[in-house]
């Protein structure tokens, strides 16, 4: 996500703390999602689970009003398998 401040001008907020306190009665009052959690704006990209960086982008563009971005090619296995 860092990368994505360089292109896009924005400001990216990582905060990271032990599983033990997210489990936590204090933490559910605050009404935040459930973590691992991504967030862009107001909206809620990915809550409980990991999520691809092109749909974190694609959000950050919907944010800022740009065009989404096409994604990514894969690698050279994903060329070579594609159906």
């Amino acid at each position: 996500m860092p990368g994505l401040g360089k292109t896009y001008d924005i400001e990216i907020q990582v905060i990271s703390k032990p599983i033990s306190e997210y489990n936590t009665d204090e933490y559910f009052e605050l009404d935040l999602p459930v973590a691992p959690a991504v967030l862009v704006g107001d909206e809620i990209v990915a809550e409980g689970t990991d999520v691809p960086g092109h749909d974190i982008e694609v959000s950050i563009c919907k944010q800022l009003d740009l065009s989404a971005p096409q994604k990514k090619e894969k690698g050279f296995l994903g060329k070579l398998f594609k159906k």
